[in-house]
């Protein structure tokens, strides 16, 4: 049965005590500290939808696991106007599962209304936060999350900047800006945004969130390829046939019509989670585990991805869009029906994807991507399937159950790994058929539970780690790999395909792949 994924997660293995009540890792990414250090929260957008859902939540679970240090607190920053008291309440109607400590941690919550660029909003949140150092022994460190919207990041960063917010407090350590995704809407205006951010904090300062990067499933890629001397040497070309990455969602737009009216599956997904669920898969073996050696292997991959031409981009992606159709039994409207969508909307909602990565292992393996919304399931997997043995005896009717190995690393929902092979169905005649293995993580690991990876990077941000977070060339990169698409679809040619809503996306994407003899896998479901 899987849990809200809100609720709190098993606690990872502790580190060792120090000091003054804090644990130091023994190395970056592999032990973070039991607890954060003292520290303010500031939440830039703290009446928004992003901290209701995620990040508050993810506080919460912090706390009720006894992972924030005595001496955190959080402040709001945001243009409703709001009071103290009504941020807090907010805070405990957005979380009312949580236990004790987290009711105890909101009376300490305070909130700054105001214009994210103006002089009186720093001059009182400077105020709160020596309030917050004295009464609270938060000791000068800071992290500002911007939960914003996107087209602010740069104000509220060249804001903190101005008004010296940018720099630790009287004898702190350390001040962090955290910034969501989408970190630009092409590779210009990420440029852009780069140039503004550096300006205000130094890329050692920034840590640039993916929340895909703090699931148990994509992290455990690492351990699957790199602690088991079963998997390493057959993670290539001569034994791997094709990869296939699958991010499909039953939902449909909801009440984000009007953000994905200027965003579109390809920014919204296949820029950041898809490419960096790719870079892990597919990147070299790193020398240590710490946050350089793992990022400087995943910009590595990511710059062997060929990039195509804008002609050539057409001939290698489909682009759809929902109509209305059945999803669970239950009739749907189309993507143009959908609040705050334009009638006439040109925006994709499915993306597909044939790409290539023009190096040593991976040289003419082809890599399927897709992604879409109303698809018929919610269901994130990575499969790698094998070439087939070179000569089979027992073909035909006898195995015609027989599909290819394939390795199945499931993301979400039921994280786990599946290995699929051929196994003697019982009884007199020789006959063969696919069987799978299945690892779970619910049933291996019992207190295990499904979660967003709010709770896990939130925590390694204000501990100071940036191994599960996305550096500036990481960025930049998977940009040129998308933006000959974005190219391409803006120029007659780059047509846009129908699909009713619960079918796996339109027809055309299954040809795609059929002109190299292939096909999309269909999840288990």
């Amino acid at each position: 049965m899987v849990t809200d994924p809100r609720s709190p997660a098993s606690m990872p293995a502790e580190g060792a005590a120090a000091p003054g009540g804090l644990d130091v890792p023994s190395g970056p990414g592999l032990r973070p500290p039991t607890r954060t250090p003292p520290l303010v929260l500031v939440i830039f957008g703290a009446s928004g939808d992003l901290t209701s859902r995620k990040i508050l939540p993810a506080l919460a679970n912090l706390a009720d696991r006894g992972r924030l240090a005595d001496e955190f607190t959080v402040i709001g920053v945001a243009r409703t106007e709001w009071t103290d008291e009504e941020f807090r309440q907010a805070a405990l109607k957005d979380v009312p599962y949580a236990g004790e400590r987290w009711r105890k941690l909101v009376e300490r919550f305070r909130y700054v209304p105001g214009e994210y660029a103006a002089t009186e909003t720093f001059d009182r949140l400077k105020g709160l936060l020596a309030e917050a150092d004295q009464e609270h022994g938060t000791a000068g460190n800071r992290v500002y999350y911007l939960a914003t919207i996107p087209s602010v990041f740069d104000m509220v960063a060249e804001a903190l900047a101005k008004e010296g917010c940018n720099v630790p407090g009287e004898g702190g350590q350390f001040a962090r800006l955290v910034v969501e995704k989408p970190y630009g809407r092409d590779l210009e205006s990420a440029l852009d945004l780069d140039r503004s951010v550096h300006r205000a904090f130094d890329e050692d300062q920034i840590f640039r969130i993916d929340h895909y990067m703090g699931k148990e499933t994509v992290q455990n890629v690492l351990a699957l390829r790199f602690a088991n001397a079963v998997f390493e040497p057959i993670w290539n070309r001569r034994y791997v046939e094709q990869v296939q990455i699958t991010v499909s969602e039953s939902l449909g737009v909801e009440h984000r019509g009007g953000f994905y009216e200027s965003a579109g599956a390809l920014r919204d997904i296949v820029q950041n989670h898809v490419m960096q669920v790719l870079a892990l898969t597919l990147m070299e073996p790193p020398t240590g585990v710490d946050a350089q050696h793992i990022r400087d292997e995943k910009v590595k991959l990511l710059k062997a991805v060929d990039i195509p031409t804008p002609d050539e981009a057409v001939d290698k992606s489909v682009r759809g869009q929902y109509t209305h159709g059945v999803v669970d039994h239950v009739a749907v409207p189309g993507y143009r029906e959908e609040e705050g969508v334009a009638p006439d909307s040109v925006t994709e909602t499915y993306v597909a994807l044939r790409l290539r990565v023009e190096n040593w292992r991976w040289a003419g393996v082809p890599i399927y991507v897709r992604t879409g919304k109303r698809l018929p399931a919610r269901v994130t997997e990575v499969a790698l399937q094998f070439h087939r043995v070179p000569f089979l005896a027992f073909d035909g009717e006898l195995s015609r159950q027989l599909r290819p190995n394939t390795l199945v690393l499931r993301i979400q929902p039921d994280e786990g790994i599946s290995l699929n092979f051929g196994a003697k169905v019982p009884g007199e005649e020789f006959r063969v058929q696919s069987v799978a293995m299945n690892f779970l993580y619910d049933q291996v690991f019992h207190d295990a539970r499904e979660s967003d990876g709010y709770p896990r990077l939130l925590h390694d941000a204000m501990c100071g780690d940036p191994t599960l977070f996305i550096r500036t060339d990481e960025v930049e990169q998977a940009w040129r790999i998308v933006d000959p698409y974005l190219t391409a679809w803006s120029e007659p040619g780059g047509g846009l395909h129908f699909y009713p809503a619960g079918t796996w996306g339109p027809h055309i994407a299954d040809l795609l792949l059929e002109r190299s003899g292939d096909a999309w896998r269909i999840p288990e479901l």
